[in-house]
């Protein structure tokens, strides 16, 4: 696949950090690649990019993104095949869903070419940081935010696009038990569930600390006018194995259209297995975990991949899963993404695209 050239101003790094990059010791989020990329929309009119040594930014106490939040990001993977070529998993998903959130948060639009170009050049200059290794990874963190001085609430008319990026391991070391939320909302009908924006995470903050203290790995989001359908679950779109049917939330304006959810439904109807997207009632779950319909429940997202949950609590009991095996759904989806990914095997739905 190609992507329209256009012109970036590099300046490399005098020395490069790679040596501190363990592919046996990778913690999520915390070590980052020499480089990163930076574009400016001024008053409409997207600039150069530049490709720049990775280190901190000034801004003004004023910048509108800091009183006003808007700030959109997006959460992507590349990865390294046999012969070390990088590859890119369906990078044109994210780039659609970057600007569907710029859309909702009243943002300027990114051109293609600046979002999948600028990914492409970075990952030039900085692939040796995309670690090999089974559930390794390099994160990929584009993202914008509005870079008005100015005080008062309206529109930004000036915008940054960053991207930096970040080698990744295994997300959680063992399965999360997770908690049913049934007070705190994610999303209501008519807001940003469906963007990806600073905002959604923020507010999830605050439930998620009351969970932990309570001895829960993550929060199973509920429906904002019931709480009784599931929606999410954390930063993860969520999936039930029922009676050998891979179910999961419909997507709507409270759900994030998850690019990883969407790859796993497709996996699963490639392999013959029945797929569901509906409103889920979180008394069948509960019920099903109960009488034995119900045996896998899992997370699916970019950062965690595929992530079965141990036990769900809900109403003051832990509701225990069986535990996870080769033959487990989750394992052969997770199994069978990380293949094509990494380049073992043929990719037959126009997923990967070669650096």
């Amino acid at each position: 696949m190609e992507t329209a050239t256009m012109n970036i101003k590099i300046k490399l790094t005098e020395q490069s950090r790679v040596n501190q990059l363990d592919p046996n010791n990778i913690s999520f989020g915390t070590l980052f690649t020499d480089h990163m990329l930076v574009a400016d929309c001024v008053n409409g009119e997207w600039q150069t990019p530049e490709i720049l040594p990775y280190g901190d930014i000034a801004y003004n106490p004023a910048l509108a993104s800091l009183h006003y939040g808007q700030s959109i990001f997006e959460g992507m993977k590349a990865f390294k095949n046999e012969d070390d070529e990088v590859l890119m998993f369906r990078p044109l998903e994210n780039f659609k869903r970057f600007n569907i959130s710029a859309e909702r948060m009243c943002m300027a639009q990114v051109p293609e070419e600046i979002f999948i170009g600028g990914l492409e050049e970075l990952l030039k200059i900085d692939s040796a940081w995309v670690p090999k290794g089974e559930d390794n990874s390099l994160y990929l963190r584009p993202f914008m935010f509005a870079s008005d001085v100015y005080l008062g609430v309206r529109p930004s008319q000036n915008y940054r696009f960053m991207i930096i990026m970040s080698p990744a391991g295994k997300y959680y070391s063992t399965p999360p038990k997770v908690k049913v939320e049934t007070e705190y909302i994610r999303a209501a009908p008519g807001g940003v569930g469906y963007a990806k924006c600073a905002g959604n995470y923020a507010s999830s903050l605050y439930p998620a600390k009351l969970a932990a203290e309570q001895g829960y790995t993550q929060l199973l989001w509920t429906d904002a006018i019931e709480h009784k359908y599931f929606e999410e679950s954390g930063t993860m779109n969520v999936m039930f194995v029922k009676d050998g049917k891979l179910i999961t939330p419909a997507v709507s304006t409270t759900i994030l259209k998850g690019i990883t959810r969407d790859t796993l439904l497709q996996l699963a109807k490639s392999m013959n297995i029945e797929v569901e997207e509906r409103r889920v009632p979180v008394a069948e779950i509960i019920e099903g975990i109960a009488n034995g319909s119900v045996t896998e429940v899992f997370g699916a997202g970019t950062a965690v991949v595929v992530s079965p949950f141990a036990a769900i609590g809900f109403e003051g009991t832990d509701y225990e899963l069986p535990a996870i095996t080769e033959n487990s759904l989750s394992t052969r989806l997770k199994n069978a993404l990380n293949d094509i990914r990494t380049g073992k095997v043929a990719d037959a739905f126009g997923w990967v695209w070669k650096v």
